[in-house]
């Protein structure tokens, strides 16, 4: 299911990591950089360029915040003879005074010319997400490194890239939209259940084996329920947005912000039932026993619980051949939810699809015995410090198997 490359999205990218002073306002609330050779690399020689530019703060547990703006771009020396002097100039806004020393920004062209500013605080996962994203790996210091968006650094979007321009606010445009079309009309203009929606993922991919892949299976059908519920979403935001927002006094801003609210709250709440649907056909797939949501110690729920609930109950029941699974579609701060989940388990497994987070939360996960279940394909978004303690999927099955054959 090829959906594109980066390069349809972006031209080029710069990164830099924050000084001190490029974070302290000036008195006429701008700032600048200098026009370093990466910067002129990105936005090449004029003698003024007014960029319309989208600024995004990402940190670690909140939601992004967005603010529309501009950059400038010019030659401070544009009438010398001989010598220039090139500057990026932008205006301070909720963003940029959210910035500190030691913050990563980045500066995006896309395609229609317009810019991202992207501001990340240092360590994330998200920023290690941006630099997989635009291969930046081997540009630890971020010094105004460039990157033009082409050949070896033109990613295709894969799952893992996708999630990520989904957290910038882009959605990918769908090759195959003819055919996700026919294939949610039946369901008009309502959600149906998300089991069935899962199902119907599964077997739109006829060919797709989790007993051949447990790791690309896993991966394919999310990647195809997202696909269907995006196009469905659309037809009905459309269709309510087209009804119009209006109250007896006017138009309704509470109506339309509830609105926004639910569609955001059903895509966070659709994927993590998603992802526990495609898991237990990957189980059902490998005839692993286990028992989703069952209930532990201080009616706890982990996502999946292996053998079952009741050899977890049988205090003679080994404990070492207890396995406990918790599944999340995104991490951010919520992982250690699944600490207590399930006090017999001593060392617990967590999968998820959320790509390149960071070595500060993998590293506190280690010292709390939390193994971390990662898709082959998305393991490469992960620094090679980390890889070598990741497991996959296929990993994972086979640590169940063989507790469950033990005697």
């Amino acid at each position: 299911m090829k959906r594109g490359s980066l390069s349809d999205y972006f031209q080029g990218i710069v990164v830099k990591r924050l000084s001190a002073v490029e974070t302290t306002p000036a008195t006429s609330n701008q700032h600048e950089f200098n026009g370093s050779a990466s910067l002129r690399h990105l936005l090449g020689d004029a003698d003024r360029k007014n960029i319309p530019t989208r600024f995004i703060w990402l940190g670690e547990e909140q939601e992004a915040i967005t603010i529309e703006g501009m950059v400038s771009w010019y030659d401070a020396r544009r009438n010398h003879p001989t010598r220039t002097e090139y500057r990026l100039y932008y205006y301070g806004n909720e963003i940029t005074g959210m910035m500190s020393a030691g913050d990563v920004f980045f500066l995006a062209i896309c395609r229609d010319g317009s810019a991202m500013v992207i501001v990340t605080p240092s360590g994330t996962t998200i920023q290690n997400q941006l630099i997989w994203l635009f291969g930046l790996e081997t540009q630890p210091e971020f010094q105004f490194t460039f990157q033009e968006v082409e050949g070896n650094n033109d990613a295709e979007l894969d799952f893992a890239a996708r999630y990520i321009l989904d957290e910038l606010g882009l959605e990918v445009e769908e090759p195959e939209a003819d055919r996700l079309d026919d294939l949610i009309e039946p369901f008009g203009l309502k959600f149906p259940r998300t089991r069935g929606f899962s199902d119907l993922a599964r077997a739109s991919l006829p060919n797709v084996s989790a007993r051949d892949d447990a790791d690309g299976a896993l991966v394919t059908w999310m990647d195809r329920e997202e696909q269907l519920f995006r196009r469905l979403e659309r037809r009905i935001v459309a269709e309510r947005i087209s009804s119009g927002f209006q109250a007896t006094d006017g138009a309704d801003v509470d109506g339309f912000l509830n609105f926004s609210l639910s569609v955001q709250n059903r895509r966070k709440s659709r994927a993590g039932s998603a992802l526990e649907n495609h898991l237990e056909a990957v189980f059902t797939a490998h005839g692993v026993a286990y028992v989703r949501g069952a209930e532990t110690e201080n009616r706890n729920k982990p996502d999946f619980l292996f053998p079952g609930q009741s050899e977890y109950r049988d205090l003679t029941f080994p404990s070492e051949r207890l396995t406990m699974l918790g599944s999340k579609s995104t991490l951010k701060d919520r992982w250690r939810q699944v600490l207590s989940e399930a006090e017999r388990v001593a060392d617990k497994h967590l999968l998820t699809l959320e790509p390149g987070i960071s070595e500060n939360q993998t590293d506190e996960m280690r010292t709390k015995h939390l193994q971390l279940v990662i898709p082959r394909s998305i393991q490469t978004s992960f620094r090679p410090s980390q890889r070598d303690w990741l497991i996959s999927v296929r990993d994972f099955l086979c640590i169940v198997a063989d507790r469950q054959a033990s005697r």
